[in-house]
């Protein structure tokens, strides 16, 4: 028993008869779709197989549409222009006419910096896009990957070869206090910073750090009163009482960011820590299917501006 079997769609035949009904000449069609005279000889020949209609009849030194062309022509144009959206790269999407939520994994103070630059580029340019921000609560490699989250934000640490990863800024950390406490009066040294009690910030209720291991290089060890998850809830106790926490600031005469907002908003002071610390690097992390898409790279862009990561697009 035989089976019939689907037609192949040629979209080069749909493009072909686009062009030779609208130019009614060969030798033009060729012309516009940069091929051969005898090339597209074939492909009318072709076409006129497979739509059993002559569609380009000799009239003297002209060729006229046959009825069957004339009701085709602006059909075929619609589809070669809708062949063209599908097959033209999607970062040139119109911001202004996305209709999408986007979800964005980061921590707290990440998301209190993002979330009002983001609000504010949204309302500017994509009116009809929400955000959604969920704290770090899923192992970002498989959220990624199983798309219920479009972008992953902070300190990117999980090895996953299909993510893309971007760095941002590279902030480091210095400790912050309330004004008058007495770690702000004369020099600030590792043996004041040890003495001092501290509120950590750990999502798995760690109590040891980068901090700790740098103190223990000089045989001292800090007095941790309190472990927090969240670092505005650590930085809003610092503010209020005498515990220490760490806090991100701009490197050396770099200019601010952001990230460094949320301290000066609860009015800490910043001192420098008297040990050498590695720098904190803030990244984004996507998966690859959303590469070429015209919102995320939008979104992307968008980070990137809110963040004011040097050379990222003003428009």
């Amino acid at each position: 028993m035989s089976s019939s079997s689907e037609p192949v769609i040629d979209a080069n035949l749909a493009v072909a008869l686009d062009a030779l009904l609208a130019e009614q000449s060969v030798t033009r069609a060729a012309a516009r779709l940069h091929t051969s005279p005898a090339a597209m000889s074939r492909t009318l020949a072709r076409l006129r197989r497979i739509l059993q209609d002559p569609l380009l009849v000799r009239a003297g030194q002209t060729m006229v549409p046959t009825p069957r062309a004339h009701a085709l022509r602006d059909e075929a144009a619609v589809v070669v222009r809708r062949l063209g959206a599908l097959l033209t790269p999607g970062t040139g999407v119109d911001p202004a006419a996305l209709r999408s939520t986007f979800t964005l994994q980061a921590a707290d103070l990440v998301c209190a910096a993002l979330a009002p630059g983001l609000r504010q580029l949204t309302q500017q340019e994509a009116p009809g896009v929400s955000l959604r921000f969920r704290a770090e609560e899923w192992e970002a490699g498989p959220a990624l990957r199983e798309g219920r989250i479009d972008l992953e934000i902070g300190s990117i640490d999980h090895v996953d070869p299909e993510t893309q990863v971007e760095e941002l800024v590279t902030l480091r950390m210095a400790v912050a206090v309330r004004p008058g406490h007495p770690l702000t009066e004369g020099t600030l040294t590792p043996d004041r910073l040890a003495a001092a009690e501290h509120v950590v910030v750990s999502r798995r209720g760690r109590f040891t750090g980068p901090l700790d291991t740098a103190l223990a290089e000089r045989n001292l060890h800090r007095r941790v009163a309190v472990v927090l998850p969240s670092h505005l809830a650590a930085m809003t106790l610092a503010a209020r009482s005498d515990v220490v926490c760490l806090s991100p600031t701009a490197p050396p005469g770099a200019a601010s960011a952001p990230l460094t907002d949320a301290a000066t908003t609860l009015g800490l002071r910043l001192l420098d820590i008297p040990l050498p610390l590695p720098p904190v690097t803030i990244g984004m992390a996507w998966h690859p299917r959303h590469a070429a898409d015209g919102g995320h790279h939008w979104l992307r862009n968008a980070v990137r501006r809110t963040l004011h990561v040097p050379g990222s697009s003003t428009t």
